[in-house]
């Protein structure tokens, strides 16, 4: 008994230092890789108030690669289990399992370790983001061109707002959801049995300027805290009508650190101008007639105002960062999905090469 005993803790030991050893080597490896993307792109655009839908986010008969969808269930989760205490349930249900989409493009070969863009509130935008890796990873213009990445979208655990699943996932200031997607969400895409049947030797990067996340709202949001708190994970954000506000749950434990939410990345503490320059490539957006202040006394909730002093911020830090503003349209409207989106996925992956 004795003997079996040491050779179990033996093996515990041995098993706990080759992950050290592991995410060492993966630590290492992402500093080695450098990428040169210049700064094409970069800086504060106005668009509309026409808009019309880019080409490269229709059908245009190019080669399609394969959709899988599948659930999750949140009582299996060990970090959204749906039973958070900051949630009201009775007022704002939450799901008792969420659906992720998966698309792998035409262009991915199996056995590559493909890079991979998520896309919050799944489904998200993913029709016309497939529509872009159908014709952009097959594009002759290398300034107009995609890796091969796969778009896994992930649906949100329910309901908006303060005391909700979705706003306890995406409007916490915290490494929470970047934990979800990594060590949860991704596992189940790596392991899942019809992905794997159609692809035997399936593999997703580990490289974190491989990892680009979208969103959108509370989306956009958390899209900008997944990189913000996890850098070593996840560092291409693109942020459509962001809620860089304060929508944290007000009985939330990280209000005691960030009393007023996202609106300190930009106001308040000003997290972004007086932080360390974090190696992240940010896309933000905020249109004409987004979500706005009622009155004066509602000032940590204006969407514009938000929207901009965060690009401001980003702009004084030095970031590589791209903002859109859009004339005459609406919160999370999508005719700036429909004109912008094409550009905003090759600007994001502007630089990125395969390991």
């Amino acid at each position: 008994m004795f003997t079996t005993h040491i050779s179990s803790a033996c093996a515990r030991c041995f098993l706990t230092f080759s992950l050290i050893g592991l995410l060492a080597l993966a630590a290492k490896a992402a500093e080695s890789y450098t990428e040169k993307p210049g700064s094409d792109g970069d800086g504060k655009f106005t668009i509309g108030p026409e808009y019309k839908i880019d080409p490269d986010l229709t059908d245009r008969g190019n080669p399609k690669g394969k959709s899988f969808e599948f659930t999750m269930r949140l009582a299996d989760s060990k970090i959204f289990r749906g039973d958070d205490s900051t949630l009201e349930p009775a007022k704002k249900p939450v799901r008792t399992e969420r659906k992720i989409f998966v698309y792998v493009p035409a262009a991915y070969v199996d056995g590559a370790k493909a890079p991979l863009l998520i896309i919050h509130d799944g489904p998200g935008q993913l029709s016309l983001i497939r529509n872009a890796l159908d014709n952009l990873t097959i594009s002759n213009d290398p300034n107009r061109k995609l890796p091969a990445f796969v778009a896994i979208a992930v649906q949100n655990g329910g309901n908006d707002g303060k005391n909700s699943e979705r706003g306890l996932e995406y409007d916490t200031m915290s490494d929470r959801l970047a934990r979800f997607i990594q060590d949860e969400v991704l596992p189940a895409v790596r392991n899942n049995a019809e992905i794997k049947a159609a692809y035997p030797k399936f593999a997703l990067t580990d490289n974190p300027w491989g990892k680009a996340v979208i969103g959108c709202s509370s989306g956009g949001a958390a899209a900008l805290t997944m990189g913000w708190f996890r850098p070593d994970w996840f560092r291409r954000l693109i942020c459509y009508s962001g809620t860089f506000v304060d929508q944290q749950d007000d009985d939330a434990a990280e209000e005691a650190k960030y009393p007023l939410g996202a609106w300190e990345y930009h106001s308040g503490m000003k997290l972004i101008e007086k932080s360390e320059k974090k190696p992240l490539r940010i896309f933000t957006h905020v249109s004409e007639n987004d979500l706005r202040a009622k009155d004066a006394e509602e000032t940590y909730h204006n969407w514009v105002m938000a929207g901009q002093r965060t690009a401001d911020a980003l702009k004084a830090r030095g970031y590589h960062h791209r903002f859109v503003f859009s004339l005459a349209t609406r919160h999370c409207d999508r005719q700036v999905f429909e004109q912008t989106l094409a550009d905003t996925l090759v600007w994001i992956w502007r630089g990125y090469h395969a390991d």
